[in-house]
């Protein structure tokens, strides 16, 4: 897994296999060219799924099979440990606005968190039929997307109120099908374009789609 700070200076990677010391997770300067493990294989506990940078603020996310941590990076403290109660985790993306954050997982859930709120999820969502293998949340637009090896991407409405007393609204909007499964997998990857209401999926029969003005 590769994932790119905001600024383009920093990207984050994760290794398959966990080294004895060095651990799963590397981050590296690309300008400087240098790279270091902030986190050892110790204080990772489990196999790291997926890491992300906060979209503003110094914080770094990491999923393990079950549960999801941040941690401040210039603290290099652990901030808070969310609980999924799903049994594996695959894939992860944070809301613009940097409250509000996505799992999806292998069996076959969508788990919106307010981290606000709470440790456990605000809202668990069970469109898919297979297991979830991608989310993605678009920067510009109120809108989530969901790959699954069902052969589908779902989208959502998904705002998040600037009014702390309200909680976020996802309403299923579209259900987008255009790959073939090949050997029980599907869609393997979704992504919003930056800037177009426009969503890209790739999937196990080879091809990539662009799907537009999908609202």
């Amino acid at each position: 897994d590769i994932t790119w700070h905001r600024k383009g200076e920093y990207l984050a990677t994760v290794s398959e296999t966990k080294a004895t010391s060095r651990g799963q997770v590397m981050v590296h300067h690309t300008v400087k060219r240098q790279s270091q493990n902030p986190f050892t294989a110790k204080s990772t506990k489990g196999k790291v799924q997926k890491v992300l940078f906060h979209p503003s603020k110094p914080i770094f996310f990491m999923a393990t099979q079950t549960h999801v941590s941040s941690f401040h990076l210039l603290r290099q403290v652990l901030i808070k440990k969310l609980s999924s109660g799903a049994k594996w985790i695959s894939s992860m993306a944070i809301h613009p606005g940097g409250d509000n954050l996505v799992v999806g997982t292998y069996d076959r859930r969508v788990c919106w968190f307010d981290m606000d709120l709470s440790s456990k999820p605000y809202k668990t969502l069970k469109y898919h039929e297979k297991a979830v293998r991608s989310v993605s949340f678009h920067r510009r637009y109120p809108l989530l997307a969901t790959a699954s090896d069902d052969g589908a991407v779902h989208i959502f409405h998904a705002r998040v109120f600037d009014d702390l007393m309200r909680n976020p609204l996802i309403v299923p909007v579209k259900v987008l099908r255009a790959h073939v499964v090949k050997e029980g997998l599907g869609v393997f990857a979704c992504a919003f374009h930056p800037t177009q209401p426009w969503v890209f999926s790739a999937g196990a029969d080879g091809t990539v789609k662009l799907f537009q003005n999908i609202p």
